[in-house]
């Protein structure tokens, strides 16, 4: 009989310590991750909101926000940085076209089919939620497969999440708490999309080295969690009630049987919103090009180009955090000091060119971006009525949009050299729409909304 070996006995230990400090280290991680989950609750039912109701869509926005971004991570590719300039600008440029088709969709046909789901929106919510876990089953088999349902597929997703977003914004008013108001109800939720991201980010990160597919089958269950949220959200969201006596001006009763002009100041704010998309869209894809080609000396392309874009991310997650936590915010002055101040950093771009300066750019875009926007959507929600919202969120957010693809055209045409040309335009065309803005500006200003107790 063989003797065992002297070092059997050590490996079996050294397996059931490894086993027992996994084991741990599971328990702690979920505890970690229940305790997290009891906190994310309380800070979603704070103030109120869990009495209105307002917890439950930001819990399910938690999800959607999670699934979108598994879905971006599974269709993400590299192949903008692996061919040469050229035929990347013709890439670019046919992905910027592509972006508007949801929105082409979504304005003319879905915002005015949803206005009739005034007494269904919950279920007009979760439909946006099933189709997107259906159609990610599909695409997870068509990724395999390079089936020809990949791209009706993925572009069905992007219709389905920009409907989400038009009925979202139409049901916020329905659940606001009392003392609570549209800007901080809108960054709140929003908050709550941002922590979706950073917490499903890596899970589908890790899962898309096992492949795309799985990326898809994790947003799948997703989608599929955020459609009972939407099935759970209180029946007030349905209610019609009142909503014949939200106009300002005009009569309410011809209102409601002819069509609804936009209001004034949602005409202000959508025009001043225009500006800083433009600009925003602009900046991505002119400074991809630009740093890809002629890099400041002494930095790569790749810390460079995070450097613009964890700027603007940066710049978005504090707007977010500023519409939560203001006391108060005429959304007028606001979207105008955003579009003055996207000016402002243009120029001082253009004079001091450098990694500052870059820094500075996605910092005050990504800032500007989000607090105009959540301006925009707040006027949307105070002065129309309730029963054409989904069109007016529809027709503004493919507005946003298109200035968004207009800023990313002029930037991958821009000739590359000197790099302060494209900057020197960029002020010209801001600066113009500024004049234009300001000079339509409504001639009775608009109300405060607060946004704080």
């Amino acid at each position: 009989m063989n003797a065992p070996h002297p070092d059997s006995s050590t490996d079996e230990q050294r397996g059931s310590r490894v086993a027992r400090g996994l084991g741990a280290t599971a328990r702690g991680a979920g505890r970690a991750g229940r305790a997290t989950m009891r906190t994310a609750k309380r800070a979603a039912d704070a103030q109120g909101a869990g009495e209105s109701g307002l917890s439950r869509l930001i819990q399910m926005h938690f999800f959607n926000t999670a699934g979108d971004a598994a879905v971006a991570i599974a269709l993400a590719g590299t192949l903008f940085f692996t061919v040469p300039s050229g035929e990347a600008r013709g890439q670019v440029a046919l992905f910027l076209g592509l972006t508007m088709l949801p929105f082409a969709i979504v304005a003319p046909l879905i915002g005015p089919f949803l206005d009739r789901f005034a007494h269904g929106r919950r279920w007009a919510v979760g439909a946006t939620m099933a189709i997107r876990a259906f159609l990610c089953w599909v695409l997870a088999g068509a990724v395999v497969t390079e089936s020809a349902w990949l791209f009706p597929a993925a572009l069905g997703v992007l219709v389905a999440s920009k409907a989400y977003g038009v009925t979202r914004a139409a049901a916020v008013p329905r659940l606001l708490p009392q003392d609570f108001t549209l800007v901080k109800a809108n960054g709140r939720v929003s908050m709550s999309g941002i922590v979706g991201v950073a917490v499903s980010a890596p899970i589908a990160g890790l899962a898309s080295l096992a492949g795309p597919e799985w990326v898809l089958r994790y947003a799948f269950l997703l989608f599929v969690a955020a459609t009972i949220g939407a099935i759970r959200l209180p029946k007030r969201v349905d209610s019609s009630e009142g909503e014949g006596d939200l106009l300002l001006r005009g009569d309410a009763d011809k209102a409601r049987t002819g069509s609804v002009r936009i209001p004034p100041a949602v005409a202000y704010a959508l025009r001043a919103n225009c500006g800083p998309r433009w600009m925003s869209g602009f900046l991505i894809m002119f400074m991809a090009f630009q740093l890809r080609q002629n890099p400041i000396d002494g930095w790569s392309v790749e810390l460079l180009t995070a450097l613009v874009v964890g700027g603007a991310a940066t710049g978005n997650f504090l707007g977010v955090v500023a519409a939560s936590v203001l006391k108060k915010i005429n959304p007028a002055i606001t979207v105008s000091a955003v579009l003055v101040a996207d000016i402002a950093v243009v120029v001082f771009g253009f004079l001091f060119y450098g990694v500052l300066a870059l820094a500075l750019l996605g910092l005050v875009a990504g800032l500007g971006q989000a607090l105009a926007k959540f301006s925009l959507d707040a006027t949307i929600q105070r002065d129309v009525p309730h029963r054409v919202q989904a069109s007016a969120f529809a027709r503004s957010d493919t507005t946003l949009q298109l200035a968004w693809v207009i800023g990313g055209f002029v930037g991958i045409a821009m000739p590359i050299d000197p790099p302060r040309l494209g900057l020197g335009v960029a002020i010209a065309v801001l600066a113009a729409w500024g004049v234009f803005v300001f000079t339509r500006h409504p001639k009775r200003s608009s109300r405060v909304v607060r946004t704080g107790n």
